[in-house]
Protein backbone atom coordinates (compact mmCIF):
# COMPACT_ATOMS: atom_id res chain seq x y z
CA UNK A 1 0.00 0.00 0.00
CA UNK A 2 1.27 3.08 -0.97
CA UNK A 3 2.70 5.33 2.00
CA UNK A 4 1.91 9.44 2.52
CA UNK A 5 5.56 9.95 2.73
CA UNK A 6 6.13 7.58 -0.24
CA UNK A 7 7.69 10.05 -2.66
CA UNK A 8 11.27 9.84 -1.37
CA UNK A 9 11.91 6.72 -1.65
CA UNK A 10 12.15 4.11 -5.01
CA UNK A 11 11.15 0.88 -4.02
CA UNK A 12 8.53 -1.08 -1.37
CA UNK A 13 9.51 -1.37 2.05
CA UNK A 14 10.05 -4.52 3.25
CA UNK A 15 6.53 -6.42 5.12
CA UNK A 16 8.67 -7.01 7.97
CA UNK A 17 10.23 -3.66 8.56
CA UNK A 18 6.33 -2.49 7.45
CA UNK A 19 4.57 -4.11 9.80
CA UNK A 20 7.58 -3.44 12.76
CA UNK A 21 7.22 0.14 11.67
CA UNK A 22 3.13 0.82 11.90
CA UNK A 23 1.20 1.59 14.71
CA UNK A 24 -2.42 1.20 13.73
CA UNK A 25 -2.99 -2.48 15.64
CA UNK A 26 -2.97 0.25 18.63
CA UNK A 27 -3.62 3.86 17.91
CA UNK A 28 -6.31 2.86 16.31
CA UNK A 29 -8.06 3.75 19.45
CA UNK A 30 -7.05 7.70 18.45
CA UNK A 31 -10.01 7.54 15.92
CA UNK A 32 -11.93 10.04 17.56
CA UNK A 33 -9.51 12.68 18.59
CA UNK A 34 -7.47 12.33 14.93
CA UNK A 35 -11.03 13.23 13.40
CA UNK A 36 -11.80 16.17 16.12
CA UNK A 37 -8.43 17.77 15.59
CA UNK A 38 -8.32 17.58 11.57
CA UNK A 39 -11.64 19.35 11.70
CA UNK A 40 -10.40 22.11 13.55
CA UNK A 41 -7.43 22.06 11.53
CA UNK A 42 -9.35 22.06 8.02
CA UNK A 43 -12.09 24.98 9.60
CA UNK A 44 -8.84 27.31 10.47
CA UNK A 45 -7.08 26.09 7.23
CA UNK A 46 -10.55 27.95 5.50
CA UNK A 47 -10.89 30.67 7.82
CA UNK A 48 -6.83 31.76 7.42
CA UNK A 49 -7.59 31.32 3.09
CA UNK A 50 -5.00 28.48 3.15
CA UNK A 51 -7.40 26.77 1.47
CA UNK A 52 -11.12 27.75 0.05
CA UNK A 53 -14.02 27.70 2.55
CA UNK A 54 -15.44 25.24 0.01
CA UNK A 55 -12.89 22.92 0.52
CA UNK A 56 -12.87 22.69 4.16
CA UNK A 57 -16.60 22.70 4.34
CA UNK A 58 -15.98 19.47 2.11
CA UNK A 59 -13.66 18.06 4.38
CA UNK A 60 -15.32 18.28 7.65
CA UNK A 61 -18.28 16.81 6.56
CA UNK A 62 -16.10 13.99 4.96
CA UNK A 63 -14.44 13.78 8.33
CA UNK A 64 -17.51 13.47 10.22
CA UNK A 65 -19.03 10.71 7.91
CA UNK A 66 -16.03 8.48 8.24
CA UNK A 67 -16.70 8.93 12.11
CA UNK A 68 -20.37 8.25 11.92
CA UNK A 69 -19.13 4.50 9.58
CA UNK A 70 -16.87 3.56 11.71
CA UNK A 71 -18.90 3.93 14.92
CA UNK A 72 -21.83 2.31 12.96
CA UNK A 73 -20.29 -0.30 11.29
CA UNK A 74 -20.29 0.50 8.36
CA UNK A 75 -16.40 1.46 8.06
CA UNK A 76 -13.45 -0.72 9.66
CA UNK A 77 -10.36 1.09 10.01
CA UNK A 78 -8.52 -1.35 8.19
CA UNK A 79 -4.58 -2.30 9.14
CA UNK A 80 -3.38 -2.26 5.96
CA UNK A 81 -1.94 1.19 6.35
CA UNK A 82 0.54 2.18 8.41
CA UNK A 83 -1.24 4.38 11.45
CA UNK A 84 -4.72 5.81 12.19
CA UNK A 85 -3.87 8.92 10.73
CA UNK A 86 -3.01 7.46 7.21
CA UNK A 87 -6.18 5.36 7.47
CA UNK A 88 -8.39 9.12 7.90
CA UNK A 89 -6.87 10.88 5.17
CA UNK A 90 -6.39 7.82 2.62
CA UNK A 91 -10.28 7.50 3.02
CA UNK A 92 -10.97 11.33 2.97
CA UNK A 93 -9.15 11.52 -0.09
CA UNK A 94 -10.78 8.58 -1.85
CA UNK A 95 -14.31 10.35 -1.02
CA UNK A 96 -14.18 13.85 -1.34
CA UNK A 97 -11.28 13.23 -4.06
CA UNK A 98 -8.70 16.88 -4.50
CA UNK A 99 -9.92 18.67 -1.28
CA UNK A 100 -8.96 15.66 0.64
CA UNK A 101 -5.30 15.97 -0.18
CA UNK A 102 -4.74 19.63 1.24
CA UNK A 103 -6.34 18.43 4.78
CA UNK A 104 -2.57 17.60 5.69
CA UNK A 105 -1.68 21.44 4.84
CA UNK A 106 0.16 23.05 7.25
CA UNK A 107 0.55 20.49 9.91
CA UNK A 108 2.86 17.28 10.23
CA UNK A 109 2.26 14.02 11.28
CA UNK A 110 4.24 14.54 14.57
CA UNK A 111 1.86 17.51 15.47
CA UNK A 112 -1.12 15.81 14.41
CA UNK A 113 0.08 12.20 16.85
CA UNK A 114 1.04 14.66 19.68
CA UNK A 115 -2.56 16.50 19.52
CA UNK A 116 -4.10 13.16 19.42
CA UNK A 117 -2.60 11.68 22.11
CA UNK A 118 -3.09 14.81 24.08
CA UNK A 119 -6.53 15.11 23.49
CA UNK A 120 -7.18 10.88 24.25
CA UNK A 121 -4.99 11.21 27.42
CA UNK A 122 -7.28 14.52 28.84
CA UNK A 123 -10.11 12.07 28.66
CA UNK A 124 -8.55 9.45 30.73
CA UNK A 125 -7.55 12.02 33.25
CA UNK A 126 -11.37 12.66 33.75
CA UNK A 127 -12.56 9.41 33.71
CA UNK A 128 -10.01 8.42 36.06
CA UNK A 129 -10.84 11.70 38.69
CA UNK A 130 -14.86 10.04 37.92
CA UNK A 131 -13.74 6.51 39.35
CA UNK A 132 -11.74 8.35 42.15
CA UNK A 133 -14.67 10.23 43.35
CA UNK A 134 -16.73 7.22 42.90
CA UNK A 135 -14.44 5.46 45.19
CA UNK A 136 -14.43 8.39 47.50
CA UNK A 137 -18.48 8.09 47.60
CA UNK A 138 -18.54 4.39 48.47
CA UNK A 139 -15.62 4.64 51.50
CA UNK A 140 -17.38 7.96 52.90
CA UNK A 141 -20.78 5.71 53.13
CA UNK A 142 -19.08 3.71 55.02
CA UNK A 143 -17.40 6.30 57.22
CA UNK A 144 -20.77 7.65 58.07
CA UNK A 145 -22.22 4.10 59.18
CA UNK A 146 -19.41 3.12 60.97
CA UNK A 147 -18.24 5.86 63.54
CA UNK A 148 -18.84 3.48 66.41
CA UNK A 149 -17.88 0.52 65.05
CA UNK A 150 -14.63 -0.32 66.90
CA UNK A 151 -11.66 -2.40 65.99
CA UNK A 152 -8.10 -2.65 66.71
CA UNK A 153 -5.68 0.15 64.95
CA UNK A 154 -2.30 -1.86 64.24
CA UNK A 155 1.48 -0.91 63.31
CA UNK A 156 4.30 -3.45 62.37
CA UNK A 157 0.99 -5.57 61.80
CA UNK A 158 0.50 -5.25 65.39
CA UNK A 159 -2.53 -4.71 67.74
CA UNK A 160 -1.53 -0.70 68.56
CA UNK A 161 -4.67 1.36 69.72
CA UNK A 162 -8.47 0.89 69.45
CA UNK A 163 -10.25 3.14 66.77
CA UNK A 164 -13.29 2.73 64.35
CA UNK A 165 -13.78 1.39 61.07
CA UNK A 166 -14.91 5.12 60.06
CA UNK A 167 -11.43 6.40 60.93
CA UNK A 168 -9.36 3.51 58.92
CA UNK A 169 -11.63 4.12 56.02
CA UNK A 170 -10.65 7.83 56.53
CA UNK A 171 -7.14 7.16 55.92
CA UNK A 172 -7.68 5.67 52.60
CA UNK A 173 -9.92 8.31 51.83
CA UNK A 174 -6.90 10.96 52.21
CA UNK A 175 -5.08 8.60 49.96
CA UNK A 176 -7.54 8.55 47.03
CA UNK A 177 -8.23 12.58 47.80
CA UNK A 178 -4.42 12.84 46.87
CA UNK A 179 -4.73 11.02 43.82
CA UNK A 180 -7.94 13.28 42.86
CA UNK A 181 -5.19 16.63 43.44
CA UNK A 182 -3.11 14.80 41.38
CA UNK A 183 -5.27 14.39 38.46
CA UNK A 184 -5.94 18.05 38.66
CA UNK A 185 -2.60 19.00 38.58
CA UNK A 186 -1.59 17.18 35.40
CA UNK A 187 -4.80 18.32 33.50
CA UNK A 188 -3.49 22.30 34.46
CA UNK A 189 0.39 21.64 32.76
CA UNK A 190 -0.87 18.94 30.20
CA UNK A 191 -3.29 21.54 28.82
CA UNK A 192 -1.47 23.38 26.15
CA UNK A 193 -1.85 22.70 22.24
CA UNK A 194 0.81 21.13 20.38
CA UNK A 195 -1.20 21.51 16.82
CA UNK A 196 0.76 24.02 14.30
CA UNK A 197 4.05 23.19 15.89
CA UNK A 198 4.70 21.03 12.42
CA UNK A 199 7.28 18.37 12.60
CA UNK A 200 9.66 20.20 14.96
CA UNK A 201 10.01 24.13 13.65
CA UNK A 202 6.51 25.32 12.63
CA UNK A 203 5.47 26.40 9.33
CA UNK A 204 5.11 29.05 7.13
CA UNK A 205 1.51 29.33 6.51
CA UNK A 206 -0.23 31.67 8.41
CA UNK A 207 -1.77 29.02 10.84
CA UNK A 208 -3.79 30.30 13.89
CA UNK A 209 -2.78 28.28 16.65
CA UNK A 210 -4.55 30.44 19.36
CA UNK A 211 -7.78 29.75 17.35
CA UNK A 212 -7.19 25.98 17.14
CA UNK A 213 -6.03 25.79 20.67
CA UNK A 214 -8.77 27.72 21.77
CA UNK A 215 -11.91 25.57 19.92
CA UNK A 216 -9.91 21.84 21.32
CA UNK A 217 -10.37 23.38 24.69
CA UNK A 218 -6.70 23.59 25.75
CA UNK A 219 -5.28 27.11 27.46
CA UNK A 220 -3.45 27.83 24.55
CA UNK A 221 -0.82 27.31 22.02
CA UNK A 222 2.75 25.61 22.74
CA UNK A 223 5.53 28.14 23.02
CA UNK A 224 8.02 25.88 21.22
CA UNK A 225 7.53 23.55 18.29
CA UNK A 226 10.47 21.27 19.26
CA UNK A 227 9.64 20.70 22.33
CA UNK A 228 5.84 20.24 21.64
CA UNK A 229 6.57 17.04 19.40
CA UNK A 230 8.77 15.78 21.65
CA UNK A 231 6.91 16.45 24.97
CA UNK A 232 5.78 13.38 27.24
CA UNK A 233 5.59 14.70 30.65
CA UNK A 234 2.48 14.62 30.62
CA UNK A 235 2.09 10.88 30.26
CA UNK A 236 5.15 10.60 32.53
CA UNK A 237 3.04 12.26 35.03
CA UNK A 238 0.07 10.82 34.49
CA UNK A 239 1.59 7.13 34.53
CA UNK A 240 3.15 8.05 37.69
CA UNK A 241 0.10 9.52 39.25
CA UNK A 242 -1.12 6.30 38.06
CA UNK A 243 0.82 3.84 40.01
CA UNK A 244 0.32 5.74 43.21
CA UNK A 245 -3.30 5.32 42.60
CA UNK A 246 -2.27 1.40 42.02
CA UNK A 247 -0.04 1.66 45.05
CA UNK A 248 -3.00 2.95 47.10
CA UNK A 249 -5.77 0.18 45.69
CA UNK A 250 -2.64 -2.55 46.35
CA UNK A 251 -2.40 -1.36 50.31
CA UNK A 252 -6.06 -1.34 50.81
CA UNK A 253 -5.98 -4.92 48.85
CA UNK A 254 -3.71 -6.20 51.02
CA UNK A 255 -5.85 -5.40 54.36
CA UNK A 256 -8.76 -6.73 52.77
CA UNK A 257 -7.00 -9.88 52.08
CA UNK A 258 -5.78 -9.82 55.67
CA UNK A 259 -9.31 -9.49 56.99
CA UNK A 260 -10.76 -11.59 55.02
CA UNK A 261 -9.14 -14.22 55.82
CA UNK A 262 -9.95 -17.24 58.56
CA UNK A 263 -7.94 -15.86 61.23
CA UNK A 264 -10.13 -12.47 61.26
CA UNK A 265 -12.78 -12.62 60.00
CA UNK A 266 -13.57 -8.73 60.16
CA UNK A 267 -15.26 -9.19 56.83
CA UNK A 268 -16.97 -10.77 53.75
CA UNK A 269 -16.57 -9.96 50.33
CA UNK A 270 -19.71 -10.57 48.18
CA UNK A 271 -19.86 -13.79 46.21
CA UNK A 272 -20.12 -11.63 43.00
CA UNK A 273 -16.62 -10.51 43.71
CA UNK A 274 -15.34 -13.79 45.09
CA UNK A 275 -14.39 -17.00 43.27
CA UNK A 276 -13.96 -20.87 45.23
CA UNK A 277 -11.33 -23.68 44.38
CA UNK A 278 -11.21 -26.67 41.91
CA UNK A 279 -10.47 -28.74 44.46
CA UNK A 280 -11.40 -27.18 48.51
CA UNK A 281 -14.93 -26.82 48.75
CA UNK A 282 -15.11 -24.45 51.62
CA UNK A 283 -12.92 -21.66 49.80
CA UNK A 284 -14.17 -18.26 48.96
CA UNK A 285 -11.43 -16.46 47.83
CA UNK A 286 -10.48 -12.98 47.55
CA UNK A 287 -9.41 -12.65 44.22
CA UNK A 288 -10.31 -9.16 42.92
CA UNK A 289 -8.25 -7.80 45.76
CA UNK A 290 -5.79 -10.03 44.73
CA UNK A 291 -5.69 -9.30 41.35
CA UNK A 292 -5.58 -5.39 42.04
CA UNK A 293 -2.89 -5.93 44.20
CA UNK A 294 -1.09 -7.99 41.09
CA UNK A 295 -1.95 -5.51 38.48
CA UNK A 296 -0.08 -2.74 40.74
CA UNK A 297 3.41 -4.39 39.15
CA UNK A 298 2.02 -4.26 35.67
CA UNK A 299 1.50 -0.69 35.78
CA UNK A 300 4.71 0.05 37.55
CA UNK A 301 5.86 -1.94 34.59
CA UNK A 302 4.04 0.70 32.09
CA UNK A 303 5.55 3.73 33.90
CA UNK A 304 9.39 2.05 33.85
CA UNK A 305 8.93 1.40 30.39
CA UNK A 306 7.80 5.13 28.84
CA UNK A 307 10.70 6.63 31.19
CA UNK A 308 13.02 4.21 29.38
CA UNK A 309 12.32 5.05 26.15
CA UNK A 310 12.39 9.17 26.86
CA UNK A 311 15.36 8.84 28.47
CA UNK A 312 18.60 9.30 25.92
CA UNK A 313 15.92 10.94 23.53
CA UNK A 314 17.89 14.18 21.17
CA UNK A 315 15.20 16.36 20.17
CA UNK A 316 13.08 16.35 18.71
CA UNK A 317 10.77 13.36 17.43
CA UNK A 318 11.74 10.29 17.31
CA UNK A 319 10.05 6.71 16.52
CA UNK A 320 11.12 5.48 19.65
CA UNK A 321 7.81 8.02 20.92
CA UNK A 322 5.79 5.12 19.45
CA UNK A 323 6.27 2.86 22.11
CA UNK A 324 4.43 5.81 24.72
CA UNK A 325 0.82 4.30 23.66
CA UNK A 326 0.92 0.95 23.98
CA UNK A 327 2.08 1.32 27.69
CA UNK A 328 0.23 4.47 28.28
CA UNK A 329 -2.99 2.76 26.83
CA UNK A 330 -2.51 -0.56 28.86
CA UNK A 331 -1.99 1.78 32.26
CA UNK A 332 -5.18 3.68 31.31
CA UNK A 333 -7.35 0.51 30.94
CA UNK A 334 -5.71 -1.22 34.11
CA UNK A 335 -6.37 1.27 36.41
CA UNK A 336 -9.66 2.05 35.28
CA UNK A 337 -11.31 -1.66 35.51
CA UNK A 338 -9.52 -1.54 38.97
CA UNK A 339 -11.34 1.02 40.56
CA UNK A 340 -14.28 0.41 39.06
CA UNK A 341 -14.10 -3.43 40.51
CA UNK A 342 -12.49 -2.24 43.91
CA UNK A 343 -15.36 0.29 43.90
CA UNK A 344 -17.92 -2.53 43.50
CA UNK A 345 -16.55 -4.67 45.89
CA UNK A 346 -16.10 -1.97 48.65
CA UNK A 347 -19.63 -1.48 48.31
CA UNK A 348 -21.15 -4.79 48.96
CA UNK A 349 -18.80 -6.15 51.70
CA UNK A 350 -20.29 -6.90 54.97
CA UNK A 351 -18.00 -5.80 58.26
CA UNK A 352 -18.54 -8.02 61.26
CA UNK A 353 -18.62 -5.63 63.77
CA UNK A 354 -18.42 -7.71 66.62
CA UNK A 355 -15.80 -9.45 65.10
CA UNK A 356 -14.09 -6.69 64.96
CA UNK A 357 -14.83 -4.96 68.17
CA UNK A 358 -13.35 -8.52 70.32
CA UNK A 359 -10.45 -8.44 68.66
CA UNK A 360 -9.84 -4.81 69.45
CA UNK A 361 -10.54 -6.26 73.52
CA UNK A 362 -8.29 -9.00 72.80
CA UNK A 363 -5.28 -7.44 72.04
CA UNK A 364 -4.21 -4.79 75.32
CA UNK A 365 -5.15 -1.84 72.48
CA UNK A 366 -6.43 -0.21 75.84
CA UNK A 367 -3.06 -0.20 77.57
CA UNK A 368 -1.82 3.17 76.37
CA UNK A 369 -5.29 4.49 78.01
CA UNK A 370 -4.48 2.35 81.31
CA UNK A 371 -1.45 4.51 81.08
CA UNK A 372 -3.17 7.98 80.71
CA UNK A 373 -5.06 6.73 83.73
CA UNK A 374 -2.72 6.54 85.95
CA UNK A 375 -1.15 9.82 85.06
CA UNK A 376 -4.17 11.29 85.68
CA UNK A 377 -4.18 10.12 88.98
CA UNK A 378 -1.14 11.42 89.51
CA UNK A 379 1.64 9.16 88.27
CA UNK A 380 4.44 10.40 86.03
CA UNK A 381 4.12 8.46 82.14
CA UNK A 382 7.24 6.88 82.52
CA UNK A 383 6.29 5.16 85.77
CA UNK A 384 2.77 4.67 84.07
CA UNK A 385 3.96 2.91 80.91
CA UNK A 386 6.13 0.88 83.48
CA UNK A 387 3.17 0.02 85.45
CA UNK A 388 0.99 -0.72 82.69
CA UNK A 389 3.69 -3.55 81.22
CA UNK A 390 3.22 -5.66 84.36
CA UNK A 391 -0.07 -5.36 84.35
CA UNK A 392 -0.01 -6.64 80.45
CA UNK A 393 2.14 -9.44 81.44
CA UNK A 394 -0.29 -10.29 84.50
CA UNK A 395 -2.87 -10.41 82.15
CA UNK A 396 -1.19 -12.64 79.79
CA UNK A 397 -0.19 -15.06 82.57
CA UNK A 398 -3.35 -15.24 83.57
CA UNK A 399 -4.96 -15.70 79.63
CA UNK A 400 -6.90 -12.76 80.40
CA UNK A 401 -7.48 -8.72 79.29
CA UNK A 402 -7.29 -5.79 81.41
CA UNK A 403 -10.69 -4.43 81.43
CA UNK A 404 -11.19 -8.31 83.11
CA UNK A 405 -8.84 -8.46 84.98
CA UNK A 406 -10.35 -7.92 88.77
CA UNK A 407 -9.30 -5.27 90.79
CA UNK A 408 -7.43 -6.63 93.55
CA UNK A 409 -5.30 -8.34 91.14
CA UNK A 410 -4.73 -4.93 89.82
CA UNK A 411 -4.13 -3.19 93.09
CA UNK A 412 -1.47 -5.59 93.36
CA UNK A 413 0.56 -4.26 91.10
CA UNK A 414 -0.50 -0.25 91.96
CA UNK A 415 -2.79 1.12 94.61
CA UNK A 416 -3.94 4.38 92.10
CA UNK A 417 -6.13 2.20 90.25
CA UNK A 418 -9.58 2.01 91.13
CA UNK A 419 -12.93 1.15 90.55
CA UNK A 420 -13.29 3.93 87.46
CA UNK A 421 -10.66 1.96 85.59
CA UNK A 422 -13.28 0.10 84.02
CA UNK A 423 -14.83 3.14 82.20
CA UNK A 424 -11.51 4.28 81.44
CA UNK A 425 -10.09 1.58 79.15
CA UNK A 426 -13.58 0.83 77.58
CA UNK A 427 -13.38 0.51 73.88
CA UNK A 428 -15.85 3.44 73.35
CA UNK A 429 -13.79 5.16 76.05
CA UNK A 430 -10.61 5.07 74.60
CA UNK A 431 -11.85 5.95 70.90
CA UNK A 432 -13.83 8.74 72.01
CA UNK A 433 -11.50 10.44 74.40
CA UNK A 434 -9.52 11.51 71.51
CA UNK A 435 -11.22 14.73 70.30
CA UNK A 436 -8.35 16.27 68.25
CA UNK A 437 -9.07 16.94 64.67
CA UNK A 438 -7.68 14.01 62.43
CA UNK A 439 -8.46 11.64 65.85
CA UNK A 440 -10.86 8.48 65.65
CA UNK A 441 -13.62 10.17 68.43
CA UNK A 442 -16.60 10.48 67.27
CA UNK A 443 -17.19 13.89 67.85
CA UNK A 444 -13.93 14.65 65.58
CA UNK A 445 -14.66 12.00 63.43
CA UNK A 446 -18.17 13.65 62.55
CA UNK A 447 -16.67 17.16 61.54
CA UNK A 448 -14.03 15.51 59.51
CA UNK A 449 -16.86 13.18 57.59
CA UNK A 450 -18.43 16.75 57.04
CA UNK A 451 -15.38 18.34 55.41
CA UNK A 452 -15.16 15.32 53.18
CA UNK A 453 -19.05 15.15 52.36
CA UNK A 454 -18.47 18.95 51.37
CA UNK A 455 -15.52 17.98 49.30
CA UNK A 456 -17.41 15.69 47.11
CA UNK A 457 -20.26 17.39 46.79
CA UNK A 458 -17.98 20.53 45.24
CA UNK A 459 -14.71 19.31 43.62
CA UNK A 460 -15.09 18.46 40.45
CA UNK A 461 -13.17 18.51 37.21
CA UNK A 462 -14.63 20.53 34.47
CA UNK A 463 -15.66 18.29 31.56
CA UNK A 464 -15.72 20.18 28.67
Amino acid sequence: MAQLWGGRFTKETDRLVYAFNASIGFDRRLLLQDIEGSIVHAGMLGKQGIITEQEAEEITGGLVRILEDVESGKLTVDERYEDVHSFVEAVLTERIGEAGKKLHTGRSRNDQVALDMRLYTRVQVRETDILLRGLLEVLLGIMEENTETYMPGFTHLQKAQPLTLAHHMGAYFEMFRRDRLRMRDILERMNICPLGAGALAGTTYPLDREDTARQLGFDGPALNSMDAVSDRDYLLEFLSALSIVMMHLSRFSEEIIIWNSDEYRFIEIDDAYSTGSSIMPQKKNPDIAELVRGKTGRVYGDLMALLTVMKGLPLAYNKDMQEDKEAAFDAFDTVKDCLLLFTGMMATIKFRKERMAESAMRGFTNATDAADYLVGKGVPFREAHGIVGKLVLCCMEKNTSIDALPLSEMRKISDKFEEDIYDAVSLRACVDKRLTIGAPGREAMEKVIAVYREYLNEKEIKNE
